[in-house]
C-alpha cells in the first residue's frame, strides 16, 4: 500500500469502498452469505458440512466463483502490455457488474448473486507486484495486520505517518458497506447499477492515472 503514490492509494481505496458496497448487497440479498469476505464463506460451509445445510454448499459455490473471477481476470489481462493491465482488469470488474445489474432488473437473483462474487474476485487483480496481490481490496485482515504492524513501529520510534494509509483503506471498507446496506433497504432496483456506474467511473479514473504515467 505504501508502496504506491497518493493517486493509486486513492483508486485502491475507492475500490475498497466499492467493494464493501457490493459486498453488504450480496450479504443482504443472499440472506447471509458474503461475495467478497470468502473467510467468512469459508466458516460458513464448514458449518454447514457439519449441519447438513443447503447454506454450506451455496458458499463453497460462492468461493468457488470467486476463484474463478480471480482466474478469469488474470488471463484477461495476461493478454495486455504491462501498462494496461489496470485499465483491463478494471473493466473487467466494471463489465461484471453491470452484467449482475442487468440481472438484477430481470428479477434473477441467483446470477446476480454469481456475478457479483465474479466481480469481487476479479477486483483483486488490479493491484498486482510480481505476480502477487499487492493490495486486497475486498478483504482487511491483511490490512489490519499490516495497521498493527505499523501502529507498533510508529511507537517504537519509527516512521509516524506509514499505518494511516491502512487506516484508510479499512475505513473505506467499511463505509462503503454501510452506503451498499443503506442503498439496497430503500433502493434495491437501484443499487447494483450504481455499483456498476461507480466501476466504469473507476474504470476512466484508472485509464487517466496510467496515461499520466
Amino acid at each position: 500500500m505504501i508502496r504506491y503514490d497518493r493517486n493509486f492509494r486513492a483508486l485502491a481505496c475507492s475500490l475498497a469502498a466499492l467493494a464493501g458496497y457490493v459486498d453488504a448487497i450480496g450479504f443482504m440479498k443472499s440472506g447471509g452469505l458474503f461475495v467478497s469476505f470468502m473467510s467468512g464463506n469459508s466458516t460458513r460451509m464448514a458449518i454447514g458440512i457439519v449441519e447438513g445445510a443447503a447454506l454450506g454448499f451455496a458458499a463453497a459455490a460462492l468461493i468457488a466463483l470467486f476463484v474463478c473471477g480471480v482466474v478469469l481476470n488474470l488471463i484477461l489481462c495476461a493478454k495486455v502490455t504491462i501498462a494496461h493491465r489496470k485499465v483491463t482488469a478494471m473493466t473487467g470488474v466494471a463489465v461484471l457488474l453491470t452484467g449482475a445489474a442487468i440481472c438484477q432488473s430481470a428479477g434473477l437473483d441467483i446470477p446476480t448473486i454469481g456475478l457479483l462474487c465474479l466481480a469481487m474476485g476479479a477486483s483483486n487483480t488490479i493491484f498486482q507486484r510480481d505476480g502477487e496481490v499487492s493490495i486486497g481490496v475486498t478483504y482487511m485482515t491483511g490490512t489490519l495486520v499490516k495497521l498493527g504492524h505499523k501502529l507498533a513501529d510508529a511507537a517504537l520510534g519509527g516512521n509516524r505517518t506509514a499505518w494511516f494509509p491502512y487506516l484508510l483503506l479499512w475505513l473505506a471498507l467499511v463505509l462503503g458497506g454501510i452506503s451498499g446496506a443503506a442503498t439496497y433497504t430503500w433502493l434495491p432496483d437501484a443499487s447494483i447499477w450504481i455499483a456498476s456506474a461507480v466501476a466504469i467511473a473507476l474504470s476512466v479514473a484508472t485509464l487517466r492515472l496510467t496515461e499520466s504515467k
